[in-house]
């Protein structure tokens, strides 16, 4: 659900998208999903890999980049990871703006959050 709400105000931004506005997308699960886990997942949301990344790791480096951006997981005794679902609008200088929780936030207000960062001067 949440990568596919990111696909649709990935749409609606038209133009700025890419240019000025990307979206990062980091796995929780590096040991399952591998470069080609993740290729084929973001073609299945017709990602724009000029816009859209989607990263996996080193499972420490990974695990220790998303503690930094407050996203907690576990791996269960399955094998799966429950985690929380954390979407985070870092600016152009590298400082976290706003972080939404969950995969049901306004996806009007998350797009008018990435407009007005990147209308903020230089």
């Amino acid at each position: 659900m949440l990568t596919d709400n990111m696909a649709r105000v990935k749409d609606a931004l038209g133009p700025v998208f890419g240019p000025q506005i990307s979206f990062v997308s980091i796995t929780v699960d590096p040991e399952r999903d591998t470069p080609d886990v993740l290729k084929q997942y973001a073609r299945n949301f017709a990602a724009d890999v000029k816009g859209w990344l989607f990263l996996t790791g080193d499972p420490a480096v990974v695990h220790e980049v998303g503690r930094r951006y407050g996203v907690i997981s576990k791996k269960t005794a399955k094998g799966d990871v429950d985690h929380i679902l954390l979407t985070s609008l870092v600016d152009r200088n590298g400082s976290l703006r706003v972080q939404y929780v969950g995969a049901g936030f306004d996806l009007e207000e998350f797009r008018s959050d990435l407009l007005r960062l990147v209308d903020e001067p230089r």
